[in-house]
């Protein structure tokens, strides 16, 4: 069993989120809130609240920066964004703010419930389409700390569909960069780190850094085999 809220101040929405995770996990318990206000009262009169789901624009709640001061005072709480937007400025400031998610309308019911259930269990969800948007060059090899070449022609699935970028910061975390050094070696934003580290992650199907390490030396000791 879990505890769920979910803030949007359109009822329709509201009530159609909630129909498609409750048929997506089903023994969720979920609450609506049609304003922050409502939700921080949920958020203490039903806790333990396992995820809270917020609308962006919701009356309340006008940038995920409002959350930083809320957010300690319920630890076992995760937070995720949901929202009509999708740009890249919106899903970084979302992760800067430290929350654990950023969920875009316009992904299908499926889709939004893997990123809940992703959120759930503990991983960082951003959707594939900042990656796409982000990426559109062709991807080349790059160099992996061992002097091998990461490339397509190693025929792994799971590394195939890591853009160039995404490919920088998997090397990077493999040899145990911090995001602040990834972001420093890279010349990208911290926040742009975060978000292709969580990408990373996502396609790889591990739920940490160390998992996704492992499982770049792993590959790469299967090639060289």
């Amino acid at each position: 069993m879990c505890r769920i809220v979910v803030a949007d101040d359109h009822g329709l929405y509201r009530r159609g989120l909630r129909s498609a995770l409750t048929s997506a996990i089903p023994d969720a318990e979920i609450f609506e809130a049609p304003n922050f206000d409502t939700a921080v009262f949920l958020l203490e009169d039903k806790a333990p609240v396992d995820l809270a789901i917020l609308d962006l624009h919701m009356p309340g709640l006008l940038t995920p920066e409002v959350l930083i001061d809320v957010m300690p005072i319920y630890p076992d709480t995760r937070f995720a964004i949901i929202s009509g937007s999708e740009s890249k400025a919106a899903i970084i400031a979302t992760l800067s703010a430290g929350l654990h998610g950023f969920i875009a309308k316009s992904q299908s019911d499926e889709e939004i419930a893997h990123a809940v259930i992703d959120v759930l269990a503990g991983r960082i969800y951003v959707p594939a389409l900042l990656s796409q948007a982000s990426e559109r060059h062709r991807m080349q090899p790059t160099e992996i700390s061992d002097g091998r070449r990461l490339d397509r022609s190693m025929g792994l699935d799971s590394l195939d569909g890591l853009t160039q970028r995404q490919r920088d910061v998997l090397r990077l975390m493999a040899e145990g960069y911090s995001n602040k050094e990834i972001a420093r070696d890279l010349q990208i934003a911290e926040a742009t780190t975060k978000i292709h580290a969580a990408a990373v992650m996502r396609r790889l199907g591990v739920r940490n850094r160390t998992e996704a390490a492992v499982m770049l030396k792993t590959l790469l000791t299967r090639k060289s085999g």
